[in-house]
């Protein structure tokens, strides 16, 4: 990944999208683009257009398929360079921004000085595997919250409850209890433990 590697004679840009990514290949001595052309945005596809190829220095941006796409094009020989899209000027405020032209962008920058692109490393598949979980978990802790926050909200709220018939319900049981406290106890066996 870094600038220390034998250069490879072809520079690569590869723009993931979806269901297809764009590929431009750049000579590296003259800078000519050698061959432009999209594939499937999947491992096969990837295995079967770049295991055969003679290593390249392929640049791509980072996004959804970057950490198992540079997964697959490292394990088929080739330096994979994962650009900070955030922090390239060039592709991030490009008013003709189609995936073609990151594509060459890409390679153009690679093959300039890879520094250009603000490399970064992905985490190792494990670790991803960890972080989903860990994702997952704030988003539930963060939905239970809000749901939590508004079923409070609306107990308090002034007008009354908003359901009509929680609102029948309530009129036969009297004023809602506004505490944050539950306010009732399931019907059925008692949560206590009993002594034993």
């Amino acid at each position: 990944m870094d600038g220390s590697k034998v250069q490879p004679k072809t520079t690569a840009g590869l723009d993931l999208g979806d269901k297809y990514s764009y590929l431009c290949l750049i000579d590296q001595e003259g800078g000519e683009v050698i061959e432009e052309g999209r594939l499937r945005t999947s491992p096969e596809a990837f295995e079967r257009r770049f295991a055969s190829e003679r290593p390249l220095r392929i640049a791509i941006e980072a996004g959804t398929h970057s950490p198992w796409a540079s997964r697959v094009l490292e394990a088929c020989g080739h330096e994979v360079l994962v650009a900070n899209a955030r922090k390239l000027r060039l592709i991030y405020s490009n008013k003709q921004k189609t995936d073609e032209v990151d594509a060459e962008n890409l390679a153009r920058l690679a093959r300039l000085d890879p520094r250009l692109l603000y490399p970064l490393r992905h985490r190792g598949e494990e670790s991803q595997a960890h972080m989903a979980i860990i994702r997952s978990r704030q988003a539930l802790v963060g939905s239970r919250t809000q749901l939590v926050n508004h079923v409070l909200k609306e107990r308090s709220s002034p007008s009354g409850l908003a359901c009509p018939s929680a609102r029948r319900e309530a009129s036969t049981r009297g004023p809602p209890n506004t505490s944050p406290r539950r306010s009732w106890r399931p019907s059925g066996p008692s949560w206590r433990r009993s002594a034993p």
